[in-house]
């Protein structure tokens, strides 16, 4: 195989059975004869040998140079002078988005940075990457929420009852310190004209024929209906409320204690200041999803120049890989879709993932959740993969866990899910506070409920479980989703959303629903500041 490029090297080596050293492969890179040189170094290895090292290119390049003079080699260092070979694709850079609510992360983006610089500038002042020191050991990454081999749900009616009741326990316990809350059979033996508050899941949410909205709260206890008046100013966050999801109401009971009159609406919500982690050393994450591996629209050249890039100096500090869901195309996901499958077998689509997972830097920790195109149950939360296709993705030592997870680098908490329920937030709200075009916006409402799939009953299949994986119990530093194809990004009460676009040129289904997707992107998060910049390889 033509051996041009820094992925294609590790793909080659893995072929073999062998993992690569970053600057082992560097140094392959820049022999004069790659595949001469790579032969040579897998003679150098010893037979029980699992990766190919420097050692080993340097004795295979210390073995030309003696035999041919070739002056590519330092003979004081034994080290290759020569420089990867570079095509000159270097990625278009772009900047994150540092407010909530802020503009169109478009208008960050630098038309053409080969500098390198995060700040689309041309310089990292503070951090000399080519000599950044990618040392296993000073690595800390720990799960969390990983609800992968512990599903107790059988799916009768007890299982949801136990599911609601915990999420209503949870979340109401982030909202009992802002509201004198009491519960629905108490407000009801209230006498009219008190002063009250509930906190409940919402049963049901309708307009009244004066324009004014009527909303019933569920607690333990039973329901109680609030009226919500179209001149008390709360309209905007009535536009808010999806079903199932909790809230506190504050108000006046009517004379006959029949309704609560709403004067204040309250979600769990994230605090406004909070402080937030980070690295003690400036370390990166590579924050990717949907790479949809099997579709006739999988953009392989843009991942290729993506894994290339991952081997180079500049992308040394890249330590982390967050694959948030939809690693292959699937089967049978919508009508037709075998007409614009590559690979029609489910098996051999992982296994060409696998194959495509190779090329990543072998000492790069890697942790990949699913979504509702892999292998796995659609109802979430969705467990991390059964044991036949955990085999298949065994590359690199990857992490596999449930949809969703929590995930702690090096000191920042990382709230992983792959963002189905982002299509019912889109469907439901205005579309200036959600939409395709923004994702982050829809983001910002997940994270102000509280829950990743607050709805229950649309498009978004919940499992029951006795506990409901899918509350944000801990406030994340980062929250990074896909599924929707387009890349976007803000922060939101110092909370970092990243809907990391995709790996997909647009498919025959997305043009029917009029999705343009943003393939091709790769959000790379700076873990020491949570600044980030977004990589083009399209």
């Amino acid at each position: 195989m033509p051996l041009e490029s820094n992925a294609r090297i590790v793909s080659e080596l893995a072929s073999r059975g062998y993992n690569a050293e970053r600057e082992a492969v560097t140094l392959l890179a820049g022999a004069d004869d790659v595949a001469a040189v790579l032969e040579a170094a897998v003679e150098a290895a010893p037979d029980d040998a699992l990766r190919i090292t420097t050692d080993h290119v340097r004795a295979a390049l210390d073995g030309r140079a003696v035999a041919s003079g070739d002056a590519s080699t330092d003979a004081s260092s034994g080290r290759s002078s020569a420089v990867p070979a570079s095509d000159g694709r270097s990625p278009v850079e772009t900047k994150g988005l540092g407010v909530e609510d802020s503009a169109d992360p478009a208008a960050g983006v630098v038309a053409d940075d080969r500098s390198g610089g995060r700040d689309g500038s041309g310089s990292d002042e503070g951090h000399d990457d080519a000599t950044h020191d990618r040392d296993p050991s000073r690595r800390e990454l720990e799960v969390g929420n990983d609800m992968t081999g512990h599903s107790t749900g059988t799916g009768e009616y007890a299982d949801f009852v136990r599911t609601f009741r915990d999420r209503y326990e949870r979340l109401s316990g982030l909202l009992r310190g802002r509201v004198n809350h009491r519960p629905a059979e108490a407000i009801a033996d209230m006498p009219g004209g008190s002063d009250a508050a509930m906190i409940g899941l919402v049963n049901d949410v309708r307009s009244t024929k004066s324009g004014h909205w009527l909303i019933e709260l569920e607690d333990t206890t039973g329901t109680f209906p609030a009226l919500v008046m179209k001149d008390r100013g709360l309209a905007d966050v009535v536009d808010e409320i999806l079903m199932d999801e909790c809230l506190a109401i504050e108000g006046t009971l009517a004379d006959d204690s029949g309704i609560l009159f709403a004067d204040s609406l309250h979600f769990p919500d994230v605090p406004r200041t909070r402080v937030t982690g980070g690295a003690d050393r400036h370390v990166q994450a590579a924050l990717i999803s949907d790479v949809h591996v099997g579709s006739e629209e999988f953009v392989a050249d843009a991942w290729s120049r993506f894994t290339d890039w991952l081997h180079t100096p500049e992308a040394a500090p890249v330590e982390y890989l967050l694959v948030a869901g939809d690693m292959v195309e699937g089967v049978g996901v919508y009508p037709d879709q075998d007409e614009e499958l590559d690979v029609v077998d489910i098996y051999e689509q992982y296994e060409l993932f696998a194959e495509y997972l190779k090329e990543v830097p072998g000492d790069t920790e890697i942790v990949m959740i699913p979504g509702n195109h892999d292998a796995v149950r659609l109802a979430e939360p969705q467990p991390g993969f059964n044991d036949e296709i955990r085999g298949i993705m065994d590359v690199h030592d990857a992490r596999i866990v449930s949809n969703p997870a929590t995930v702690s680098v090096e000191g920042v908490e990382v709230l992983m899910y792959h963002g189905v329920s982002l299509d019912e937030v889109i469907a439901e709200l205005p579309e200036e506070k959600a939409s395709y075009d923004e994702p982050h916006k829809a983001m910002y409402q997940l994270l102000k409920k509280r829950h990743v799939a607050p709805q229950f009953g649309g498009h978004t299949r919940v499992a029951p479980e006795e506990r409901d994986y899918l509350v944000i119990e801990d406030v994340p530093d980062v929250f990074h989703t896909g599924h929707v194809h387009k890349l976007g990004w803000g922060k939101y009460h110092d909370v970092l959303a990243v809907n990391s676009g995709c790996w997909q040129a647009q498919t025959d289904f997305q043009k029917s629903v009029n999705i343009d997707p943003d393939a091709g992107y790769a959000p790379i998060l700076d873990l020491d500041t949570l600044e980030m910049t977004v990589r083009k390889f399209t």
